[in-house]
């Protein structure tokens, strides 16, 4: 199995990097030839601008753009997709919603079928490791996270079919912080895989 993990950070020595990291040395450790690549979208330069082209391709008007094609490549290359990103203003960064805005792209992610919703990505299980900067009572007293889910978990992932199998959020206030996201990385990483194929049974029994 393959998994892509998408980070989206700008300093490769932050928090952000180094839980991206212990996720993939879990899917090493699992020890079951599974493999893995990571999209640095900073490193890598990529352009969340949603564009005339984007605009094109979203109403069925053109094609995608050399770049987009290149991340739909990766994502079918996919057995799970995670995402390792920093909560700003109690959402993703603006590079990983661009790239959610350009990547997840009508047609391909989801289609409209004479007003019926086709959810195209079903295959896809998805992993969200958010690192927030406030402590628990915060997002509990005001529901961020709980909106998070609503808008990420529910609004972007369910409405393209794929399954959220994971959605952690690690904060300061957490025991043992920082070591204890690396450790917490480092399992969801060697789970990954696990997870998805309880679910694959599940999904055997009731077809």
């Amino acid at each position: 199995m393959h998994a892509l993990i998408v980070v989206a950070h700008p300093d490769p020595a932050s928090l952000t990097h180094a839980v991206a990291r212990q996720v993939a040395e879990g899917i090493s450790a699992a020890d079951a030839g599974h493999t893995f690549e990571v999209a640095d979208l900073a490193a890598e330069g990529f352009d969340p601008r949603f564009t005339q082209p984007d605009v094109a391709l979203a109403m069925g008007k053109g094609e995608p753009l050399p770049e987009v094609a290149a991340e739909h490549a990766r994502l079918e290359r996919a057995d799970a997709l995670v995402l390792v990103y920093p909560v700003y203003w109690w959402s993703f960064p603006g590079l990983l919603k661009g790239w959610i805005d350009r990547v997840f792209t009508q047609g391909w992610a989801y289609e409209d079928a004479d007003g019926k919703l086709v959810k195209k990505l079903q295959r896809l299980n998805v992993h969200l490791v958010a690192l927030g900067g406030a402590n628990q009572r915060t997002y509990a007293r005001h529901g961020y996270f709980g909106a998070m889910k609503t808008q990420i978990d529910h609004g972007i992932f369910g409405y393209c079919g794929a399954n959220v199998a994971t959605s952690e959020l690690l904060l300061p206030s957490d025991a043992g912080f920082p070591a204890a996201h690396l450790d917490a990385a480092r399992t969801i990483g060697q789970k990954i895989f696990s997870s998805r194929a309880v679910i694959h049974e599940e999904e055997v029994q009731q077809s």
